[in-house]
C-alpha cells in the first residue's frame, strides 16, 4: 500500500496542541522574540536564521520543462531491468548541455546501482511521490564496498553516508568512492578527502563581529561579485573559537577541550558563502556572519573541493528492498537521498520508505528539503545534518510511525545536527517517531520551530566530540504528544539557548546533563503555551527582511 503524506501531516501545530490538552487562548507574545526584533543579527540566544534555505531563502524555482525522457534512454517502467544506466546517461548529456530536467515518468524504476546527480542545474524529476518510484534493490556496502570511520572501529560509516540518489559533483564523488574502495577513509566535507582541496584567496586582516555583513581583506582582486568562496577560520591554542561557538559562558573555560580528539579534528571551521559588493578591500557577503572573526584565528577566504550548485530531486518516492532494521552503527547503506558538497540545491516531493537513513546533508549549504517525509520499517537517521552543513532548511517535513517494532540493537535519531553545523532550520513538522538529535560535534545556532513529536528516540555522539551543543539553540513552538522533554527541552542543558512555547515536558527515559558548569545563560519562555506567537520563528524572521 502506497504511503499517503497527506494523512500522515493532516492538522497543524494549534491543532495537535489541543488535542493535547492545551488550550485556546489568545498567543502571547514572548519577551524573547520583542529583543530580537531589536537585535536581529546579534541576539545572544536566538540566531538569525532568514537566510536558510535555497539561494539565501528564495522559493524553489518552478516552471522548469521537461529537457528529456528516461524512457528514450532505456530505461523500463515496470521495474524489470536496472533502470540506474539510463537515468545516469540522461543525467549526464542534460549536465553536459549546461543543465535542465531529467524526467521520470509515473512508473516503478528499479535501481540496482546509485543514481548519480553529479552536474549543476540539473533536475531529476518524477510524476509526483505518490506516481513514480525509484525501487533499489542494493544497498552501498554491495555497490561500493565496506566503509569504515576515518577515527577507528569496525562500525560501517553507510551509518551516516552516502545515498541511492546521490546529489554530489561528479569529481568530488568519485574521489570519495576510490578512496573508500582502496580503504583510506575519506573525510567528507568542504576540503577534500584529505582537507587538502583548496587554494588560498585572500585573508581577513581586521577584526569582525558576528552578524557583519563586511569584512576587511589584504586584497580583493582575486574575487569578483557573485564568487562562491569558503571561509575558513582556525583557533588559538586556548580554544577561543570552540569557546565562542560556545557562547563565551564561564564554563568553556573549565571545561577539558583537549581529549575532545574527534571535536578538533573537523577544525578548522568551514563556512562557504556568496560575495554580494565589493569595494576596495571591503569584501560584503551576501549573508551575515554567524562568528566573530578574531586576529588570532586567522580567518581566510579559499576556494573549496568542487560543489554542485542548482540541482534537484523532486516528485518521486525512493523505496528500499524491505531488509532487517541492522544494529546500531552497522547499517549497509540502503540510504535514500545525500546532498553532499552541494550548495544551493534542493529537494521537493520526495518521500523515503524502509530505508537505513533517509535525508542526509553532508558538507551541504543552502539546501532545501520541502514536502519531504521518511516511512517504513524504521531508520537510523531519518533526517541527518552533519560534516559543517550550514543554512539548510527543511520545511512541511514528516517522520512516520514505524510499520515494524524496533530489532535488537537498533536506534533512531530522528532529525540530526553535528560537526560544527550551524544556521539550519526543522519547520512545520510531524514526527511521530525519533527526537531532536544533536549527535555532539557542537553545532550551533540551529531551530526547531513548529514541531508535534511524539519523542521517542536518542541522540547519539562520542564522548570525543565534544559537547551537544553550541551556542544560540532555539525550540520554538513544539508540541510533544508523549511529554518526554529529553532533546526539546533544553534550557537546562545547552548554552545560551532559547526554549520558547513548547508543551508541558517530564524527564524520563534518556536524560542529558549540561556539558558546561556555571550559569548557562539559557532562557525558557512562554513554558507550557504553545499559542505562543509568532507560531513560527524561521516564517517571522523571514518576514523582518520583508521576505514573504
Amino acid at each position: 500500500m502506497a504511503f499517503d503524506r497527506r494523512k500522515f501531516l493532516v492538522g497543524s501545530t494549534a491543532a495537535a496542541a489541543l488535542a493535547a490538552g492545551g488550550g485556546s487562548a489568545q498567543a502571547a507574545v514572548p519577551v524573547l522574540w520583542q529583543e530580537f526584533v531589536q537585535n536581529p543579527y546579534d541576539h545572544p540566544q536566538i540566531p538569525n536564521v532568514s537566510f536558510a534555505g535555497y539561494r539565501l531563502g528564495e522559493r524553489l524555482p518552478t516552471q522548469r520543462p521537461a529537457h528529456v525522457n528516461v524512457l528514450r534512454y532505456g530505461a523500463k517502467a515496470d521495474g524489470s531491468a536496472n533502470a540506474a544506466p539510463a537515468i545516469n546517461r540522461a543525467i549526464a548529456d542534460v549536465g553536459k548541455s549546461g543543465g535542465g530536467v531529467v524526467y521520470v515518468p509515473e512508473g516503478t524504476f528499479r535501481i540496482d546501482d546509485i543514481v548519480e546527480v553529479g552536474y549543476s542545474n540539473v533536475v531529476l524529476r518524477g510524476a509526483g511521490s505518490g506516481r513514480t518510484t525509484l525501487y533499489a534493490t542494493r544497498s552501498l556496502e554491495q555497490i561500493v564496498g565496506i566503509n569504515r570511520s576515518r577515527y577507528g572501529s569496525e562500525n560501517s560509516a553507510w551509518s551516516w553516508c552516502g545515498g541511492l540518489v546521490w546529489v554530489c559533483h561528479r569529481d568530488r564523488r568519485s574521489t570519495l568512492i576510490n578512496a573508500i574502495q582502496a580503504h583510506n577513509w575519506p573525510l567528507e566535507g568542504w576540503l577534500g578527502n584529505e582537507g587538502d582541496a583548496s587554494a588560498p584567496i585572500t585573508t581577513v586582516v581586521k577584526p569582525a563581529r558576528r552578524g557583519d555583513f563586511t569584512v576587511d581583506v589584504a586584497d580583493a582582486s582575486g574575487l569578483e561579485v557573485g564568487d562562491r568562496v569558503l571561509l575558513q577560520v582556525d583557533d588559538d591554542p586556548a580554544h577561543g573559537l570552540l569557546k565562542h561557538m560556545c557562547g563565551d559562558i564561564p564554563g568553556t573555560r573549565t571545561y577539558v577541550w583537549t581529549d575532545k580528539t574527534k571535536l578538533l579534528s573537523y577544525k578548522p571551521f568551514q563556512w562557504p558563502v556568496r560575495i554580494a559588493a565589493i569595494t576596495g578591500t571591503k569584501v560584503t557577503f551576501a549573508q551575515p556572519l554567524p562568528v566573530q572573526l578574531r586576529p588570532e584565528w586567522n580567518a581566510r577566504l579559499t576556494t573549496s573541493a568542487p560543489a554542485v550548485t542548482g540541482a534537484g530531486v523532486e516528485g518521486l518516492t525512493i523505496r528500499l528492498v524491505k531488509t532487517v532494521r541492522p544494529a546500531h552503527l552497522q547499517d549497509k547503506g540502503y540510504n535514500g537521498l545525500v546532498f553532499q558538497c552541494a550548495w544551493d540545491c534542493w529537494a521537493d516531493d520526495v518521500t523515503v520508505v524502509d530505508s537505513d537513513n533517509g535525508f542526509l546533508l553532508v558538507a551541504a549549504k543552502g539546501v532545501t528539503l520541502s514536502r519531504t517525509w521518511v516511512a517504513g520499517r524504521g531508520q537510523h537517521h531519518s533526517y541527518c545534518c552533519r560534516e559543517q552543513s550550514h543554512d539548510n532548511l527543511i520545511e512541511d517535513f514528516g517522520i512516520g510511525k514505524f510499520t515494524e517494532p524496533p530489532t535488537p540493537g537498533s536506534g533512531h535519531h530522528g532529525i540530526n545536527v553535528e560537526g560544527l553545523s550551524c544556521g539550519n532550520v526543522w519547520s512545520k513538522g510531524r514526527m511521530e517517531a525519533g527526537t531532536f538529535d544533536t549527535h555532539r560535534g557542537l553545532p550551533f545556532g540551529n531551530v526547531r520551530t513548529e514541531v508535534v513529536i511524539f519523542n521517542d528516540g536518542s541522540h547519539g555522539g562520542s564522548a570525543d566530540a565534544g559537547p551537544l551543543y553550541g551556542a544560540r539553540f532555539a525550540h520554538w513552538n513544539v508540541t510533544v504528544t508523549n511529554q518526554r522533554a529529553g532533546c526539546v527541552r533544553i534550557d537546562e542543558v545547552a548554552p545560551m539557548s532559547a526554549t520558547v512555547g513548547i508543551s508541558t515536558v517530564r524527564d524520563f527515559g534518556q536524560v542529558d546533563r549540561p556539558d558546561f558548569t556555571g550559569p548557562l545563560g539559557a532562557r525558557l519562555d512562554s513554558y507550557g503555551d504553545v499559542t505562543v506567537s509568532p507560531q513560527n520563528l524561521h516564517k517571522a524572521q523571514r518576514e523582518l527582511r520583508g521576505l514573504p
